[in-house]
């Protein structure tokens, strides 16, 4: 399996468990390569909690750490 195959079908399971984000990714230097952004725009209490409508990260596991630990946040919530 070649990394560009090995990406897509990690981006796929992040479609299917994560369904309220659009997966991205950008190669621009100095910025994160790997992004998700949410469908709807999150409640100012999410935001306050520090949920986020954009998460953008260096590689695609620490997009999945991140999209984890924002689930935790609305989990908190209650969302």
């Amino acid at each position: 399996m070649t990394d560009d195959e090995y990406e897509r079908r990690v981006i796929d399971v992040l479609t299917s468990t994560h369904p309220g984000w659009y997966y991205e990714q950008r190669d621009l230097p100095g910025l994160p390569r790997w992004w998700a952004t949410r469908y709807y725009p999150l409640r100012p209490d999410q935001r306050k909690a520090g949920a986020r409508d954009v998460l953008g990260r260096t590689t695609l596991h620490g997009l999945i750490r991140a999209l984890a630990h924002h689930d935790k946040i609305l989990h908190n919530l209650r969302y």
